[in-house]
Formats: structure tokens, sequence, C-alpha cells
């Protein structure tokens, strides 16, 4: 068996032992989280933009000017580790991939709540620069890597083969593919882009900056940028834990203020963003500020489309951004992605997919209380991405491959 795929089980194994330990012990309340002081602010995040407003928030003071305590933020190597944090209460305050919180509240029962979003877009499938990979249509037999299963990224890959008549599969990679079958399995997003350098994989779909990465350290391709695909779908969210929520409003409203400020400096200081983030300044990223720069600046149609059959924009109608910040909930989008997790392939118990209502999870697993008075206190809808003044509440999923 090949190191690779030893790697892989050892990953998928730890992986399902965090989360299966919860669910074994029955610790479905409160007791799943460690005692909390409820003046300080404890972030965990990974080293991905999708962490963002958080770091932002952190570096600008705004937790501070609300009045909180705020610990530096802890930087956590995988979605699991940071997971399994959140649940032992480590930290009250993180981003998650919108599905992992949709596993934990409804599989293992944990007292989780999404408050807002933390960002829109921000994530792209990346080839070989000379794999032949023109569209989704040329993934047959192909290996690509995933970040996570309960991810977004997962979701909009499998929906894409799907719509090619492609069938995605989970299997070794010793076993020979048929022309139809890609090959999904996870990797950890800072591995991507040296497996994709060394042909061990063919592809990659996962968050910036490790698109940005293969970009310029191997010459890699983007095939399409996520947001050109679902228009300005989110990806991470912010959690806390339910009965922080219910015993402490006036700390759960300062945190959601302080992280929808945030998103809407973000987007008023793209540049100072990147270097605040970045090795060269608060180094909350262990990223050179020029590939945060192209994160957070670079979306044209002209450089991403000028080759129309391989186009990584097909799109540019839709004006949206690689990476764009607007924190509310559309009820909408959380129905589409329960949906869509039904028909996903993953590893593990997915069995509670099967008889989760989306209509039902709209309002039970959101609460979108505190991120309605936090955007109209930041100033309105107006800021914001993808916000309409006239209607900021409610949208239409625009999804188009």
């Amino acid at each position: 068996m090949s190191e690779k795929n030893v790697n892989r089980r050892q990953f998928l194994k730890t992986t399902a032992g965090v989360f299966s330990s919860f669910a074994a012990t029955g610790l479905s309340s409160s007791k799943l989280f460690a005692k909390e002081s409820y003046d300080t602010v404890r972030i965990g995040y990974l080293p991905i933009t999708d962490a963002t407003p958080l770091l932002v928030a952190h570096g600008n003071g705004y937790f501070s000017e609300e009045g909180l305590k705020v610990l530096p933020p802890v930087l956590i190597r995988s979605w699991s580790a940071l997971s399994e944090s959140f649940l032992s209460g480590k930290f009250n305050v993180t981003h998650l991939l919108f599905p992992i919180p949709v596993w934990m509240r409804y599989n293992i029962k944990a007292p989780v709540k999404v408050i807002a979003w933390d960002h829109i877009n921000g994530s792209a499938l990346t080839v070989s620069n000379d794999s032949g990979i023109n569209s989704f249509a040329d993934l047959g037999g192909k290996k690509i890597a995933v970040p996570h299963w309960y991810s977004m990224h997962n979701i909009i890959l499998q929906a894409g083969i799907r719509k090619m008549g492609l069938t995605p599969v989970i299997q070794s990679q010793d076993i020979p593919l048929k022309p139809h079958e890609v090959n999904l399995f996870i990797l950890p997003p800072p591995d991507m882009p040296l497996s994709l350098a060394g042909k061990k994989i063919d592809g990659y779909i996962v968050a910036e900056p490790f698109n940005a990465i293969g970009e310029v350290k191997i010459n890699a391709r983007i095939l399409r940028f996520t947001g050109d695909i679902w228009k300005n779908h989110p990806c991470c969210v912010v959690v806390m834990n339910e009965d922080i929520i219910k015993r402490y409003p006036i700390f759960t409203q300062k945190v959601t203020n302080a992280i929808v400020r945030a998103q809407r400096w973000i987007l008023e200081n793209p540049l100072k963003t990147a270097h605040m983030l970045s090795r060269e300044g608060n180094r909350y990223l262990p990223v050179q500020e020029d590939i945060l720069k192209r994160v957070f600046t670079l979306y044209d149609p002209e450089i991403y489309s000028k080759n129309k059959s391989a186009a990584a924009i097909r799109h540019p109608e839709w004006q949206v951004k690689r990476i764009g910040f607007q924190p509310y909930p559309f009820p909408s989008a959380t129905r589409y992605i329960i949906n869509e997790m039904g028909q996903t392939r993953m590893e593990g118990d997915t069995r509670f997919l099967k008889t989760l209502d989306p209509d039902f999870a709209v309002t039970d697993l959101v609460n979108d209380s505190f991120v309605k008075k936090a955007i109209l206190s930041a100033g309105g809808p107006s800021f914001f991405d993808n916000l309409s003044t006239a209607n900021p509440w409610e949208r239409e999923e625009v999804i188009e491959l």
C-alpha cells in the first residue's frame, strides 16, 4: 500500500474517531462544551482566507471596541481538529465549512448554531496546466482532492461531475478508474499544490489562498472559480454554541457586530486586508502578501477567459468577486445545501440526511437575528456584496455550470 493511501486512511480514521467519540458518549447538550467566560472571545481558525473576517475583527480591534476581551486567534491545521476544539469549548467563536455544523447538529446532536456567513465564493477547482482538463467533462478517470467530505467544495464538485454524466467514487487509489469515474479523496489544503506538482493528483478544489499558490508557485491553472458556478455561494459560516447564544445574547450581538464590521472594512480595503493577513503583516496566515493580493483583487475575465474552451470565468455578467463578503445567511442557500448534501457521496454515516427537512433546518440551524441588527449597525445592506437594499433578506439561488 502506498504511503499516500496510508496517510489518507489514517486521516479519515482520525476524523471519524474524533466525531464519533462525541456521539458515542451521548453528549448532546451544553455538557459538550467547557465552562465559558462570556466577556472573552476565543477564536480558532484554519490558515485560509475563509477566516478573514474573524482575523480582521481581531486585528482592527473591533472586538475590543465592543467592550469584549479577546485572546489572540489560534491557528489550527485541520477541520477535524478545529471542530473538536469548538465542540470541547476551547473556542467559543469559529468558522466552519457550512456542511460541518449541519453534521454536528443533526448527526451527533451538538448545540451549534450558525449566526452569520463568514464570506462568499473564495474557492476554485485547480488543475495542472498540462493536464488536458478543460471542463468538468474532462474529469472522467481523474483523481481530485477535496478538503473535507462535509464541504461546499465536495458538494459543488460532485454536482458538476453528475451534470456531466460522470460518477463520483471513493476508493483506493490503487484501483484503476473507469473512464466515467472520478475518484475523490480527502487531502489537507497545504498538501494540495505539492501533490499536484508531483503528479500524485490531477486536481484539487479548495479555498484560497491555495489556488493562488498553485498558480504562482507551480504554474497550475484554475479550471473554474466556484463563485462562477454558484453565484455568491456561502462556504464558511460563523458558529457559536446555542446555549451561549440563549444565555448571553449581548455577548453574541457584540461578537456579531465586530465580525460584520470587519466584512465591510475588508470590502473597502482589500490590499490592506492582504497585508494584514500576510507574513509581512500580522502573520495570521503563513502566506506571502503578493499571493494574498491576488486572492483579494485578481478576478479578471480578460485573464481567466482568454482560452474560451477552458475559461475559468464563464459568467462575467454575474459580476461576482474571487472572494466576497456579506454576512447574511440566506434561507434559500441553506435549503439548497441540505438538498445537495443528500445527493453527495461522503464517507461515514450519512443516514441522518435522509430524514432532515431543509425547511426545518433553515430556522433550527441558523439564527439570523443578530446578524440583521449588525448589518444595520454597520451602515446597512448596500455596503455588502449581494445584499439588495430593497429586499436584503431574500434571494434566488443561481447555479449554472
